[in-house]
């Protein structure tokens, strides 16, 4: 059994829980806010119903609660960078490189917030390298739909200042075409568009 002996503090859980401070899509003008715990959390849902589907419908074999897990904290380190909008972060080789040098050491910094013995724990769901490739790419494909949902939701409520950030993804999403995504924008997309009285009926 565990020694009840005093233990130092660590400020880890109460940094990560400041991601619900850190709005998202800050160069556009948005009519539903959107901070980084919610995003988080909508793609950890996405990711695993997609590792569920491919593991179901193509041949999958992914351990669908790691990917969840991990999508929880694949943008754990802009509670330290903040939300660096994406034609800032992809504006140039030189700022991808700069930025991914920044949020490397923002992974170091977050772990370091953890008692020692579990930062080896912690470790391969902060930082994305330790991720595989089938995981990298299924968060990924998560956080793309989780953005198109975003625009489409901005564009029901007539802001069209949306409309084409969703063309590109929607366009980026099928050309990738990984067959989980078609399914999803198939079975279960449209459905974020209707009414609540026509999902409870």
């Amino acid at each position: 059994m565990a020694s009840l002996k005093a233990r130092a503090a660590s400020h880890f859980f109460a940094y990560v829980s400041r991601l619900r401070w850190i709005k998202r899509w800050g160069l556009m003008r948005n009519a539903i806010e959107e901070n980084v715990a919610t995003h988080s959390w909508e793609v950890a849902t996405i990711a695993h119903a997609l590792a569920l589907i491919r593991n179901r419908h193509f041949d999958g074999a992914v351990n669908a609660d790691r990917i969840a897990a991990a999508a929880l904290y694949h943008d754990a380190t802009e509670v330290i960078t903040g939300d660096m909008p994406t034609p800032v972060k992809y504006h140039s080789k030189v700022m991808r490189e700069a930025f991914g040098d920044i949020e490397h050491k923002a992974e170091a910094e977050l772990l370091a917030l953890l008692p020692d013995d579990l930062r080896e724990d912690f470790a391969p769901y902060v930082r994305e390298s330790q991720l595989g490739q089938v995981e990298k790419e299924l968060i990924k494909a998560a956080d793309r739909l989780s953005a198109l949902l975003k625009c489409r939701a901005e564009i029901q409520t007539g802001n069209k200042e949306f409309e084409p950030a969703a063309e590109q993804i929607l366009h980026g999403l099928q050309q990738q075409a990984l067959p989980e995504v078609l399914y999803f924008l198939e079975v279960f997309a449209p459905s974020y568009e209707r009414p609540l009285d026509h999902l409870l009926g």
